[in-house]
């Protein structure tokens, strides 16, 4: 049993979305950004970068002391080692993986958030608004033209699949129509169809909290400061 420290956020299911694919047993421990609960001196000692998700594995591979994990490629990178599972073993399918596991981590995931973030909470922005909707668009063409000749993104299916998915799934949010995206778009129908992906959504609904943001979330979430 691994505990995993989880927000409804699209890093967040990324691992919900592993868990349930793979059968890996765990136990989801709510950690609510919108009230700070990522400061606490608990969370932290888990994830030094308050943020989620983050792990702990209290059986380990080599029966060391329990270990904790922060980074949600980290934790996938981890959790498919650990089962063997998602990772191909040679050498040119399991780079193959990484490099857009590392994509996303490091160009799908921040441009999309921050699209989000200004589109939906800084509108007068609007330098900014425009920036960060043609890199979003920008990227979804980069995926979209890998996927032009393959089902999913390193042919099998795998932790890379997992990390883009839920950075496309607010699409609409990024103001990007995926019928300019046809290849990404057959991918993602296709990806959204899977029994342990619609699992893995449900279980935002079990910690039934409003995820709207109130003015006191968004200054927990955008003022932090030196609050670390």
């Amino acid at each position: 049993m691994m505990d995993l420290y989880y927000w409804p956020t699209p890093n967040g299911h990324k691992i919900t979305i592993f868990f349930e694919e793979s059968g890996l047993p765990y136990k989801l421990i709510p950690i609510n950004i919108f009230e700070g609960e990522q400061f606490s001196e608990e969370f932290l000692r888990i994830s030094p970068n308050n943020r989620i998700p983050a792990i702990v594995d209290h059986n380990p591979q080599d029966r060391s002391n329990p270990i904790s994990i922060f980074e949600s490629g980290a934790i996938l990178l981890y959790l498919a080692e650990k089962t063997g599972q998602f990772l191909p073993q040679n050498v040119h399918d399991r780079y193959e993986v990484l490099q857009w596991l590392f994509w996303q981590v490091g160009g799908l995931g921040p441009m999309a958030g921050q699209n989000h973030h200004f589109s939906q909470h800084a509108k007068d922005q609007t330098y900014a608004v425009d920036r960060y909707i043609r890199e979003t668009a920008r990227l979804y063409g980069v995926l979209n033209k890998h996927l032009s000749n393959r089902e999913f993104i390193a042919n099998e299916y795998s932790i890379a699949d997992m990390a883009c998915y839920p950075w496309i799934v607010s699409y609409e949010k990024q103001q990007q129509n995926l019928d300019d995206f046809p290849d990404l778009k057959r991918w993602f129908l296709n990806i959204q169809k899977r029994p342990a992906i619609q699992r893995a959504y449900v279980k935002a609904k079990e910690i039934n909290v409003d995820l709207n943001l109130t003015e006191e979330a968004k200054n927990i979430l955008f003022n932090q400061g030196k609050k670390i």
